[in-house]
């Protein structure tokens, strides 16, 4: 269970500093979640963004945050159809919700200046359902997407312009459904056009550009591994966080026609970003790749603060991705 105060007589026995308690008690405290707001319709501060919840699966849960554009009445009559964008959020698979405050103002703000319809994935989290769990949720939410009977998807949603994006945990997500779609086949035929990784959370055994090497294991992506993934075989060059694991040759089989891999100067995951770029670049995949870096600028800043000068570069950023 999450708790909102510290326990007392109890013993923490595993600890990512500000982030994350684990107490001899089973008790779990998520010290960085923000709160869970509802979803609304016609949302009058977003110029008529209207949200909803819907389930995917009640076995295991899956559920999701549905974000639609105000449609104006000629929108509608000519059957302009929007994209679809399936979104996974960050928060190291271990915190944080399609359904919270942050990610709810971003969605709305989002999608107000970017018209597509947003699909964002509520997946389960660890260490009580360990990762790869967050891949099978999200694989499943992109099913029944492309299965659905929902009417928002069916009366306003383009499927032949299927995307899938997500920061730093999600963004590691996206790779790993890119290339089961290369692999599998989606319900109906349905293809994932594109693909945004933003500030994506990878790592190897050994650093790389600017990574410290001293002390390099003792850093949080490292203690987050340990937490979401404890008995990973291959430890940090399991193919879940390390995506060259196999070599660059098995990104070839990423099943989209178009990435866009998104960095900030200041984040300290920023060269993992550029790396998985130059390793795609390099596999021989056919598809058309993009490299977004922001400067000045620290991990996942656009969702923190979604209305600064540089989110609104990213939100330009991906619409050019999403609507061209």
């Amino acid at each position: 269970m999450d708790s909102t105060t510290s326990p007392t007589n109890k013993e923490i026995t595993m600890e990512i500093p500000d982030f994350f308690r684990l107490y001899n008690d089973g008790t779990i405290e998520r010290l960085q979640n923000s709160p869970i707001v509802p979803p609304m319709l016609d949302d009058p501060a977003a110029d008529g963004v209207s949200s909803k919840d819907v389930v995917i699966s009640h076995d295991p849960s899956i559920s999701a945050r549905l974000y639609l554009p105000k449609i104006d009445h000629d929108h509608h009559n000519n059957n302009k159809l929007l994209p679809i964008l399936v979104y996974f959020h960050g928060g190291g698979f271990y915190f944080e919700s399609a359904f919270n405050q942050i990610y709810h103002t971003y969605f709305n703000l989002f999608v107000s200046k970017v018209h597509v319809l947003v699909v964002s994935v509520e997946y389960r989290l660890a260490p009580e359902t360990p990762v790869p769990a967050a891949y099978d949720d999200c694989w499943e939410a992109l099913k029944w997407v492309a299965t659905n009977t929902d009417p928002w998807l069916i009366n306003h949603g383009d499927f032949n312009r299927v995307f899938i994006g997500g920061d730093s945990a999600g963004g590691n997500i996206v790779h790993h459904i890119a290339m089961r779609a290369g692999a599998e086949a989606l319900p109906g035929d349905v293809k994932v056009f594109g693909a945004i990784l933003s500030h994506p959370f990878f790592l190897s055994s050994k650093p790389i550009g600017s990574e410290p090497v001293e002390g390099y294991e003792h850093t949080m992506p490292f203690a987050t591994w340990d937490l979401v993934c404890p008995s990973a075989p291959g430890g940090y060059d399991n193919p879940m966080i390390n995506p060259l694991a196999n070599g660059v040759s098995g990104l070839a089989t990423l099943g989209c026609s178009k990435i866009l891999v998104c960095v900030a100067q200041k984040d300290s995951l920023r060269d993992r970003g550029v790396w998985y770029y130059d390793a795609v670049k390099k596999s021989g995949w056919q598809g058309e790749l993009q490299l977004f870096e922001v400067e000045d600028e620290d991990h996942v800043f656009y969702a923190v603060n979604p209305e600064s000068e540089n989110a609104m570069k990213m939100h330009q950023r991906f619409a050019d991705f999403l609507l061209q």
